[in-house]
């Protein structure tokens, strides 16, 4: 049996690294649009979310319309960075992909199951834009 050599495990894990982090970065672009459409929806539209039961963090649906909207917006542009590699888009993206989970947990009683694959998707960007940066073996 051959065993794999530095070389060969560093190329591996550069690969693993940097495919999740374009795959976190498409996710914030997508998750960005969709936050975008959800936002235009709730300002637009005044029958499209309703809340689900009683709950502590409550605003009108025209506020949590102007609230994904903007984070929408953040986001996608910070998944773009991420995409094209920017130097500042990680730490910017790490913060967003925090505010993003907070905000859907707040979201929750409005969109439950979105809410909750929307906070997933937003511990997996985190753990990807953190992890990027520790490519280095040691020998």
């Amino acid at each position: 049996m051959v065993q794999p050599t530095a070389r060969t495990t560093h190329t591996k894990h550069t690969e693993w690294v940097t495919g999740g982090t374009m795959f976190a970065g498409v996710l914030m672009l997508v998750a960005g649009v969709i936050g975008v459409l959800n936002g235009i929806a709730g300002i637009v539209t005044r029958g499209v979310y309703f809340a689900v039961g009683n709950y502590v963090y409550q605003f009108n649906l025209t506020a949590w319309g102007w609230i994904h909207l903007v984070i929408g917006v953040l986001v996608a542009v910070t998944g773009w960075g991420v995409l094209q590699g920017r130097s500042w888009a990680r730490g910017v993206g790490v913060g967003l992909a925090a505010v993003y989970m907070i905000l859907y947990f707040m979201f929750l009683p409005y969109a439950p199951v979105w809410s909750v694959i929307a906070i997933a998707i937003g511990g997996f960007v985190i753990w990807s834009l953190v992890t990027a940066g520790s490519t280095e073996t040691t020998r």
